[in-house]
């Protein structure tokens, strides 16, 4: 059997459901339509008795997703259309099926894993890299937030990890995802089609299957960090992580250098987000996250943050407030208030 929309496909081979992301050329960015066409068939498939497991993977040898329609989103926010909120709506209510899903959900992470795909993948029972995987949040660099669940995840890495990674927008390699839990396996890029195969043909024995695919990812190299990480990222505040970095050795000052360039506002929204996270379920996560996001809606520095970095590719964001002491608590605050709309409905 197969379905299929311009952007997603789905079958079903044997017991195992395929999602396959289909937008090669914009590394299988996710929007709007392709979480309509998800959510429902993973809410059938939930309840199938024919199936088994899902398995989610991306075409092209680039990606398995590079993150959402940020370009899309952008214009639906400077119009003010309620694409914009509605866009979020719907990929976290997708985030938390994925979160809630009652089978075996395999993420193959075949590529470039950031934002949005990260949503698709981190929060599915098994997170699968090849050597070609990329994983990212990047998005304290183009004013907003590290979301789809990000702020779940981060908080419960070991010391402050989650916190290095949602600030910095670190790029990590399948070593240091693996040591980290952020992936369950490692299996070469080769062998990807071979272990769909052998699903198909073993829908009972996913952890069989993926033990005799998996190889040592090898040595992560951010594991010689970990302890200064951990020293200067467990800060209370956006400007105690600075202070301490400034303190630092060369690895240190030049991330503080790095985080200079990035939005104020969206690192401090950061900041209490992932430390509040450690409070909640994948549902509260997610809810303050929607509450964050529809914020960003009305302010300056996502708008210019894509402009900077996507539209006119100059680089050069100027974010308002440009510093942090400029950002204050009662700045902060009304981006974890209820939006007008009302809370995230899962």
């Amino acid at each position: 059997m197969n379905i299929a929309t311009d952007d997603v496909l789905f079958e079903v081979r044997g017991r195992i459901g395929l999602i396959t992301l289909n937008r090669p050329a914009a590394l299988n960015a996710l929007n709007i339509s392709m979480c309509h066409a998800i959510l429902p068939k993973l809410n059938s498939w939930a309840t199938d008795s024919l199936i088994s497991a899902v398995v989610i993977q991306g075409t092209g040898d680039k990606a398995f997703c590079a993150g959402g329609d940020i370009i899309g989103l952008y214009h639906a926010g400077k119009s003010g259309s309620v694409d914009f909120e509605n866009f979020f709506h719907d990929e976290y209510r997708l985030n938390y099926a994925i979160a809630t899903f009652p089978k075996p959900y395999i993420a193959l992470m075949d590529g470039i894993t950031m934002g949005g795909g990260v949503g698709l993948s981190v929060h599915g029972r098994y997170r699968v890299a090849s050597e070609r995987f990329t994983f990212a949040m990047p998005e304290t660099g183009i004013g907003l937030i590290p979301d789809v669940g990000g702020t779940f995840m981060l908080s419960r890495l070991p010391g402050a990890m989650g916190m290095y990674l949602g600030l910095t927008g670190e790029r990590l390699k399948a070593a240091d995802a693996c040591a980290l839990d952020i992936c369950t396996h490692h299996v070469a890029s080769l062998n990807m089609d071979a272990l769909v195969n052998a699903l198909i043909a073993s829908p009972d024995d996913v952890d069989d299957v993926l033990a005799d695919y998996h190889e040592d990812a090898g040595m992560p190299p951010l594991l010689p960090y970990h302890a200064a990480i951990n020293e200067h990222f467990s800060g209370v505040s956006v400007e105690a992580i600075m202070s301490s970095l400034s303190m630092g050795d060369a690895w240190a000052v030049a991330w503080r250098d790095k985080l200079f360039g990035f939005s104020p506002t969206s690192m401090k929204l950061t900041h209490r987000a992932v430390r509040e996270a450690a409070n909640y379920d994948i549902a509260g996560c997610l809810r303050q996250e929607y509450r964050i996001v529809c914020a960003i809606k009305s302010g300056h520095d996502f708008f210019e943050g894509v402009r900077a970095l996507l539209i006119d590719k100059d680089k050069k964001p100027r974010w308002r407030p440009a510093a942090l002491s400029d950002v204050k608590g009662e700045d902060v605050d009304r981006y974890f208030e209820m939006p007008d709309g009302g809370d995230l409905q899962l």
